[in-house]
């Protein structure tokens, strides 16, 4: 290779090669100077090039052999260095001959720094070739997965499982489980392990023609953890989980909901579980309630961590130190109903007074409170222990959930007589709140005598710092409820994914909210049943900005995407009134924007 072709760019290599013309190499330069983005990324962007050719183009470039990867690595060759390194320098191992060994990596110029100490590590001679970016990823992503799945858990590793009992906490011997099953055993324990470590709320065990299929909810996303495993382990994983559950083994024909308590790194984690019965065999959930994650990673649990706007932030504080009455959040379930109203709780308990919970299960401990989990297997029901909390002098009552009338009964007219009452209520607006209530027996007058506010939340995945620019065509800003011209030139941006954030492009979400404050002229337009439309304009009056509005500006403030915010919430016409302003990204100044 001469030192001509050495200094030659990546996108004179493209033309050199035949890949790109002379055109397109121009057109992506000036889009460069625009978006600031490597050749590289346009070029695949536009469709100029594909990962594989963009590949052999690193490799002429650098003067490496290009290699085309296949779906799998050689064991023999993944023992040799350590997932760590190989994630740390995005590379794999591809071939070894004559105790030399190849790693294939997209970017040789970031390993040449690690070359020396791979080298002393291994104690022989390794070089480099070069391969596609996204084929690498995904045979890190497999590598990763099975080596944390499959073998990476000793028998010292074992989770000791926890059962409840009337003597309290006792441990459930494993050596109850046969022989056979300890490779079974090893993979659920290991799985677990895998989806705590990676953030996931759930656990999902599909099983369908291609074999038993893992995948975890992350950030409320669902992503695939290991390719499809044999079918013949299908059974022996679901009788597990059953054993651990404390469910029928034997009964495969009806669903099954249980729970099983775990102690991993010294705290204490619960699990709940149902087992479904689908065509091709059980199907199990694992939702995964840990109480300790949360408060960890805010550290102090209070509602400033949830990324609210000040103004917003105000609002729901003035409402959760009422002396009385009820605050009510609602939402579909995994919209962090649970995780505000406790944040709300831990903002408000002081030595002073007395707060009890009642909840199914607890799901966060919250010191200097009594909380108590619902049994409905001994009698404990939210009705009936709610009735013993009123005679234990409480000042501040936590409902976990108003599931049936009884419950919703009594937490009103504890509202009513003097004390305060966090609770939540499943349903997709704030307004059809007071439809369900309704629809459970209450009178709409001794709703709206007890209710303070109520709060709808959503979550919307917050962007990790690899995000990227992107401009969005006129077509999608109009149909997204933006004003057009506004809009012009503002910055937007999009997933791109990297280490951190596993791929996905988003790290972590974020609380959008709605809270309607229920003051007198508010009571007097529900009781009278007047027309949502004047409902949502007399709350728009009082400040309140809607859900759609909320995940609006956190896009306008590059919190979160476009096509996020339209996931989360509705799409409403713009019906001929301008959007969104684009210049105004928070609009809680005054008036608010106009609905759409």
């Amino acid at each position: 290779m001469t030192r001509a072709y050495r200094r030659m760019r990546l996108g004179d290599w493209a033309i050199e090669l035949g890949f790109m013309t002379q055109e397109q190499l121009n057109y992506v330069n000036s889009k460069k100077n625009i978006t600031r983005q490597r050749i590289g990324q346009i070029c695949i962007q536009e469709g100029f090039l594909n990962e594989e050719k963009l590949a052999q183009i690193i490799a002429a470039q650098h003067s490496y052999e290009y290699v085309r990867l296949g779906d799998n690595i050689d064991p023999d060759l993944l023992n040799l260095v350590p997932l760590e390194l190989m994630s740390k320098y995005q590379f794999v191992p591809y071939k070894k001959e004559n105790d030399r060994l190849a790693v294939a990596m997209a970017e040789p110029r970031n390993f040449l720094k690690a070359l020396d100490d791979l080298e002393i590590l291994l104690d022989m001679p390794v070089s480099i070739v070069v391969a596609s970016e996204r084929k690498i990823r995904e045979l890190l992503k497999k590598v990763e997965v099975s080596q944390s799945v499959l073998d990476s858990v000793s028998d010292d590793m074992r989770l000791p499982l926890v059962r409840e009992t009337e003597k309290g906490e006792d441990i459930l011997s494993i050596e109850k489980v046969s022989t056979e099953e300890s490779p079974i055993v090893k993979l659920v324990d290991s799985t677990i392990l895998d989806a705590i470590n990676k953030r996931a709320s759930d656990i999902h065990i599909e099983t369908s023609d291609l074999g038993v299929i893992l995948r975890y909810r992350i950030d409320g996303m669902l992503h695939q953890a290991t390719e499809p495993l044999d079918l013949k382990y299908q059974s022996p994983i679901v009788s597990r989980i059953k054993v651990m559950s404390e469910l029928d083994i034997s009964e495969k024909r009806v669903p099954q909901d249980g729970r099983f308590k775990l102690k991993v790194r010294d705290r204490y984690i619960d699990f709940r579980v149902s087992i479904l019965p689908t065509i091709f065999g059980e199907d199990v959930v694992i939702r995964i309630l840990d109480r300790e994650s949360l408060v960890a990673d805010v550290g102090d649990f209070r509602l400033d961590s949830m990324g609210l706007p000040s103004d917003e932030l105000a609002r729901i504080r003035r409402m959760i130190r009422a002396p009385y009455g009820m605050f009510l959040i609602t939402g579909p379930t995994g919209s962090g109903k649970t995780t505000t109203i406790y944040r709300a709780l831990s903002e408000v308990n002081t030595k002073e007074e007395k707060i009890i919970t009642i909840e199914d299960p607890v799901e966060y401990q919250v010191k200097g409170t009594v909380q108590i989990p619902v049994n409905e297997k001994k009698g404990l029901t939210f009705a009936k222990g709610l009735r013993s909390i009123l005679r234990h002098d409480p000042d501040k009552i936590l409902v976990g959930e108003i599931r049936d009338a009884e419950t919703a009964q009594i937490a009103l007219q504890s509202a009513l007589t003097g004390h305060l009452v966090f609770t939540t209520v499943h349903a997709n607006s704030s307004f059809e709140v007071i439809n369900r209530f309704i629809h459970m027996g209450v009178e709409p007058y001794n709703l709206m005598a007890a209710l303070n506010c109520i709060v709808a939340q959503r979550l919307v995945r917050t962007l990790c710092h690899c995000k990227r620019e992107v401009e969005h065509d006129e077509q999608e800003l109009a149909e997204s409820g933006l004003d057009i011209a506004s809009c012009r030139g503002h910055v937007f941006y999009e997933a791109r994914g990297c280490e951190l954030c596993k791929g996905t492009g988003f790290l972590g979400r974020q609380a959008i909210i709605e809270l309607i404050e229920i003051d007198d002229e508010m009571r007097e337009l529900f009781i009278r049943q007047e027309p949502l439309s004047t409902l949502k304009k007399k709350a728009t009056e009082r400040g309140t900005v809607f859900l759609r509005q909320a995940a609006l500006e956190k896009v306008l403030d590059g919190t979160t995407t476009l096509r996020e915010a339209n996931r989360v919430t509705f799409i409403e016409p713009l019906k001929g009134r301008q959007g969104m302003v684009c210049s105004e990204p928070d609009p809680r100044s005054g008036n608010t924007a106009p609905l759409r």
